[in-house]
């Protein structure tokens, strides 16, 4: 059964499976056989720690059923500012979409510019939660296949598909800055 047209929470886990953080709303605008496509605009994020903050730009994402990674595409006034998590695929579990972060994470600039983050954490939480070596290796596999996605800017870095998924969103809920 698709959940496109619903609001639901997305939530992110560690690989031993504790709450990572949480996003409140989000707008399913894709349900098909391999992404969950979403938008938001300034939804409440809960982190691990209690911390809590509002988002400030729009974003649309693209959370994956089958491959080990994520994207938020974020709409600033520069341009679209690309997110890419290498984490599970995401399921929907009783109305939440919910995935594991398994930290390897680029940002795709604008201008073209892509920056590697949090391979230190990375290695860390490899130790931490004992991840087998079969399981590095795939999260290591995605994440060269994304960036050479995000060097190509092949699907779905680019941005006039955030931009018409965006248009989406506001056509059906009406969308106020």
């Amino acid at each position: 059964m698709s959940v496109k047209g619903s609001w639901l929470k997305i939530q992110s886990y560690k690989h031993d499976g504790s709450l990572h953080r949480c996003w409140e709303r989000n707008y399913v605008l894709l349900d098909d056989e391999n992404f969950f496509v979403t938008a938001n605009h300034k939804t409440k994020v809960t982190e691990a720690n209690g911390r809590r903050w509002f988002s400030k730009e729009p974003a649309i994402s693209f959370f994956s059923k089958h491959d080990w990674f994520n994207v938020i595409g974020m709409i600033k006034d520069r341009g679209v500012v690309f997110y890419v998590n290498i984490a599970s695929p995401t399921l929907l579990d009783r109305g939440i979409l919910k995935y594991i972060d398994y930290d390897l994470d680029y940002k795709l600039f604008p201008d073209g510019y892509i920056m590697s983050l949090d391979e230190r954490e990375f290695e860390k939480h490899s130790v931490r939660y004992q991840y087998p070596s079969e399981l590095k290796e795939v999260l290591i596999r995605s994440a060269a296949a994304l960036f050479k996605k995000l060097q190509d800017r092949d699907f779905p870095f680019q941005m006039h598909i955030i931009q018409e998924l965006f248009q989406q969103f506001i056509k059906e809920k009406k969308f106020l800055f």
